[in-house]
């Protein structure tokens, strides 16, 4: 009897926080913030943030930065009108500082953390929730691009062997880990002064497994002057953006 209603009704799912470092100091962008730069007349950041306003899987965002950002990016949010967006917090010295700051400014009943390059704001709802669905079910994830050229292990300048290009790939952002998890990988990792390029090193060093998930060639971090043109052909080529 109403076993329609059973058919319909959701399973309950855990908090789901973004967390988006902003605290780089743009210096191969000449020194000028590169979140704040118009794509098609919208800064960085704010299309950025817009994936994640309006993703369905993600309930909140916090944004890290540079203490001197906070007040340009508030109003940024203010303008906008994000409404997930509920912290901007001051970041560290580096990344993982920066990252773990934001992770600890999660509310306590988040289950997984979703952490995503400011500068890469040209990701989709797409990407998220399937490294969102899989870190739910692994406990870490993070969407990965196989590489196109040819790959060579180089020593002293020289050309020494082939590397699979089947066994390697590009990591990209969201990398959507279980909160406790990714707290602990991240307090360990600053604790013993370890320089991290994303966070999955963080996670690996615990000896957690990572899930691959699919990534896109069109979700570019902008980095150098060349990107933004980049980033606005392929915005050009989008019919929703």
């Amino acid at each position: 009897m109403f076993d329609f209603l059973k058919k319909n009704r959701q399973e309950p799912r855990g908090r789901v926080c973004a967390v988006i470092p902003a605290a780089g100091s743009s210096r191969r962008m000449g020194g000028e913030d590169k979140l704040l730069l118009p794509l098609l007349d919208v800064p960085v950041l704010a299309r950025t943030l817009a994936v994640f306003e309006r993703c369905s899987q993600v309930d909140e965002i916090i944004i890290t930065c540079r203490e001197q950002d906070i007040v340009p990016y508030g109003k940024l949010v203010r303008t906008y009108g994000f409404s997930k967006v509920t912290n901007i917090v001051r970041g560290g010295e580096t990344r993982a500082d920066s990252v773990l700051a934001g992770v600890r400014a999660c509310p306590e009943d988040t289950e997984l953390v979703a952490i995503h390059d400011g500068a890469r704001p040209l990701v989709t709802a797409g990407i998220i929730c399937e490294a969102v669905e899989a870190a739910r079910q692994y406990g870490a994830a993070a969407p990965v691009v196989p590489l196109k050229d040819s790959i060579k292990r180089v020593e002293d300048g020289r050309i020494m062997a082939d590397i699979p290009r089947e066994t390697v790939a590009a990591v990209q952002t969201p990398q959507v880990f279980r909160w406790n998890l990714i707290e602990q990988a991240l307090d360990e990792a600053v604790r013993a002064g370890r320089t991290l390029t994303d966070d999955c090193a963080a996670a690996e060093a615990l000896g957690v497994d990572v899930r691959a998930t699919a990534g896109s060639y069109e979700n570019i971090k902008i980095t150098t002057p060349e990107d933004i043109a980049m980033g606005e052909a392929i915005l050009a080529e989008r019919t929703d953006r």
